[in-house]
């Protein structure tokens, strides 16, 4: 019968054996520390989840100004999850911002297939093809809203027949001061800028872009919303501030 100090050799080899292995597996981690804590940037998270990451990034760049850089992202998150290319309404209006106004009509149409109600990508795309050719307007073969079909914001139905050519300046003015919301000020001074420059009528697009970026809306509860940042990035890119 085996006395228990007979084991001791054996228990003593075990334990050598089980620091050495500790040993080696902390030298391992010094001198490759990246196969325990380093990942590529979000590698946490894939398709779907990372694409959302990188259209938030290219938001962000936008409204710092950083336009260019704002499309690399919007690029990258339509490569990592292909779905998203219709939905990246925001990287249409960084072409516009880039002078690229054939691949902003292109996104803008895109868009509009999976969202045919939004008027603002109606009117974008508009916009666009006025920045090409001032003088056709009211602009042929444009978008439009399908047949007694409207957007869910009364404002958006006046600058819709304004781009549309509809309607009158002085129409999408009174919209905007005469419903007692904040947001339809802004959003009626903007489109009225975006439409003047759009008719290279450069002064009165000043003046209107400048005038909404002084909002209440923009100033204050609307300082959140994308459109608001798209307003004071126009006037930095103009020099109209």
């Amino acid at each position: 019968q085996l006395r228990f100090d007979q084991h001791q050799p054996f228990m003593q080899l075990l334990r050598l054996i089980v620091i050495l292995l500790i040993h080696l597996f902390a030298v391992n981690a010094l001198i490759n520390p990246c196969q325990l804590s380093c990942r590529p940037r979000d590698s946490r998270l894939y398709g779907v989840d990372q694409a959302r990451t990188l259209v938030s990034e290219g938001m962000s760049s936008f409204r710092q100004g950083q336009v260019k850089k704002s499309i690399e992202l919007f690029d990258e998150a339509e490569k990592e999850e292909p779905r998203f290319t219709p939905l990246l309404w925001q990287r249409g209006i960084s072409y516009y911002y880039c002078d690229d106004f054939r691949r902003a009509r292109e996104q803008f149409r895109i868009d509009v297939k999976v969202n045919p109600l939004d008027v603002e990508e109606i009117v974008w795309e508009i916009a666009s093809a006025l920045r090409v050719d001032p003088n056709s307007f009211p602009v042929p073969n444009s978008l439009s809203l399908p047949p007694n079909q409207k957007d869910r914001r009364p404002i958006m139905a006046a600058v819709y027949k304004l781009f549309r050519g509809e309607a009158r300046e002085a129409e999408l003015a009174s919209a905007g001061h005469n419903t007692g919301k904040a947001s339809d000020e802004f959003y009626s001074l903007f489109y009225l800028g975006l439409y003047a420059e759009a008719k290279q009528e450069n002064s009165k697009a000043e003046q209107y872009l400048k005038q909404s970026v002084r909002t209440q809306y923009a100033q204050g509860l609307g300082k959140a919303d994308y459109m608001t940042a798209v307003a004071k990035v126009h006037c930095q890119l103009r020099g109209w501030v």
